[in-house]
């Protein structure tokens, strides 16, 4: 899990210039619909066919709203978290969103957290922004991406290098979590980035985590746990969880329904239809 460190704090003079992008590369990908938060980045997201009236939702990690147990969800919670929406550039603040409730959050086979806002997404257009797009689909392998850090107004350009069976970190275990090529390096207080596919400019995960040091499957030190049981560890190896498990669960007014048919989200235990 990668919230802010000491490590990222004596670096803030370094993460906060942004890479170049390589000769090619689709250049569209900016700060656009992300926000800051304490500790944490995550971005305005909705699905395909959410309408500017809808709710807005601000994804991040489950660990950014706490450190859940083991196969703990989190649905529908009271929340008053608040989120600072950045301009495109991400050198300007357009105003303050402010959450309702954490409407699901888990650590359980994903890290993922969805906050509802006080706000419409025609509200976060009128401040200047919109939402992103949650793709519906599975991400691929060599696919060009963007993690995109309001915390640190950083975005990363790197390769999808392929998916990890079970990510194992202290008590969590994460599966067919996202493995990035080493340019994303990310660091404490990018948690929560959306990773965005700079093709399509939708988003196909979120960050959550980098093997710091090398040690094996300890917290901020994950270990890759193949379908053998073998374990492998990458230091400085950064990774995500898909978010394509989640668009079916999303219904109208952005309400979660975890029954729905194609939802792939861990459910609460003996809870299935949830708003």
């Amino acid at each position: 899990m990668i919230k802010r460190s000491l490590a990222a704090v004596i670096g803030t003079a370094l993460v906060l210039i942004a890479p170049v992008a390589p000769a090619g590369a689709v250049t569209g990908v900016d700060f656009t619909g992300i926000v800051a938060l304490s500790g944490c980045s995550g971005a305005v997201v909705r699905t395909p066919t959410a309408k500017p009236t809808d709710t807005a939702l601000v994804m991040s990690n489950g660990h950014c709203v706490k450190l859940m147990a083991a196969g703990e969800v989190v649905v529908g919670q009271p929340s008053e978290k608040t989120f600072t929406l950045l301009d495109s550039t991400g050198g300007s603040t357009l105003g303050t969103l402010r959450a309702k409730s954490v409407a699901y959050a888990t650590m359980t086979t994903t890290d993922v957290a969805f906050f509802r806002l006080d706000q419409t997404y025609a509200d976060v257009e009128a401040l200047g922004s919109r939402a992103l797009e949650l793709s519906p689909r599975r991400p691929a392998t060599g696919a060009d991406i963007r993690v995109v850090s309001g915390y640190w107004k950083r975005l990363y350009s790197c390769g999808l290098d392929g998916f990890a069976h079970e990510l194992r970190e202290g008590a969590w275990t994460w599966r067919d979590s996202i493995r990035y090529t080493a340019p994303c390096d990310t660091i404490g207080g990018t948690s929560g980035s959306p990773i965005v596919d700079a093709g399509t400019g939708k988003v196909v995960g979120v960050n959550n985590t980098v093997n710091e040091n090398g040690k094996r499957c300890t917290q901020n030190n994950p270990c890759e746990v193949d379908e053998a049981g073998a374990v492998t560890v990458r230091r400085g190896i950064g990774y995500g969880q898909q978010t394509h498990l989640a668009v079916a669960c999303i219904g109208a007014d952005s309400a979660f329904t975890l029954s729905a048919p194609g939802c792939a989200l861990p459910k609460p235990s003996g809870l299935a239809l949830l708003g």
